[in-house]
């Protein structure tokens, strides 16, 4: 084999290897060799070959039997390196803590990354019914306020060569029309913040606003809150409080 083949033929299997840790990461649990390799089409030999190499290195488990597979712990090691490495999150921490108290209600941190938003750091609800959201849950970031906070910073036609025309709907208060998205995102600019109207979560509503410490940005803050728990006097005090977080998380990260 020619260096060049060689060169090729490791960029391909570096290629499938991440492919096959992304399809586990999104799909928790076990899975069996013929769903693995109906979803990614891998010839199954070589789809075997590389799930065993993975599974001796750790990326990979495998259940009793030896016949599912899923995400490994080695997964966790590396993404729990990512959180605790980023500068951003760590500048960030003083902020949400004080935001969190401020509203007594659920407070994310996430990162856009292509077509989704990545959740970086939660402070739970001091209420007893709240909403939970792992760290390194991926969600589409047109059904979040988070998401649609970060898209508003981007032009039309930035965002109409990052979305397809249709959006997949997580509930049915979704927007699933792009061109109906760019028009709530005018309104977002304008307000300096967006709103998830159950859009993601049935009986959830969500208040997002972006840290301008880049152009686009690339983080955004929001506030959970159950829809039945939410009057008006308290969403202007997560309104408010969320403008306040966005100016010291814009300060504390420029400093970086």
């Amino acid at each position: 084999m020619s260096a060049a083949e060689t060169t090729g033929a490791q960029v391909k299997s570096a290629v499938r290897t991440v492919e096959l840790l992304e399809y586990f990461a999104g799909r928790p649990g076990m899975h069996s060799l013929a769903s693995v390799q109906e979803a990614v089409g891998y010839p199954k030999s070589s789809l075997y070959m590389l799930l065993r190499t993975l599974v001796d290195l750790g990326w990979v488990e495998t259940d009793g039997t030896g016949t599912r597979y899923g995400i490994g712990v080695r997964a966790l090691l590396v993404g729990t390196s990512y959180i605790d490495g980023d500068e951003v999150v760590a500048a960030a921490r003083p902020s949400l803590d004080r935001l969190a108290d401020d509203t007594a209600e659920t407070i994310h941190l996430a990162r856009l990354d292509g077509t989704n938003v990545v959740y970086l750091a939660t402070r739970q609800s001091q209420h007893y019914l709240r909403p939970f959201t792992r760290i390194g849950r991926r969600l589409p970031a047109h059904s979040t306020s988070l998401g649609k906070a970060l898209l508003a910073t981007y032009t039309d036609e930035q965002i109409r060569a990052l979305l397809p025309e249709k959006l997949d709907a997580l509930t049915e208060h979704t927007i699933t029309d792009r061109e109906q998205l760019i028009e709530e995102l005018h309104l977002v600019r304008e307000l300096g913040y967006a709103v998830d109207r159950e859009e993601n979560t049935l009986g959830l509503r969500c208040f997002g606003v972006a840290v301008p410490y880049r152009t686009p940005a690339r983080d955004a803050v929001s506030c959970s809150v159950p829809v039945a728990r939410l009057t008006p006097g308290h969403e202007q005090l997560i309104k408010d409080a969320l403008f306040d977080a966005r100016d010291r998380l814009t300060l504390a990260t420029r400093r970086l």
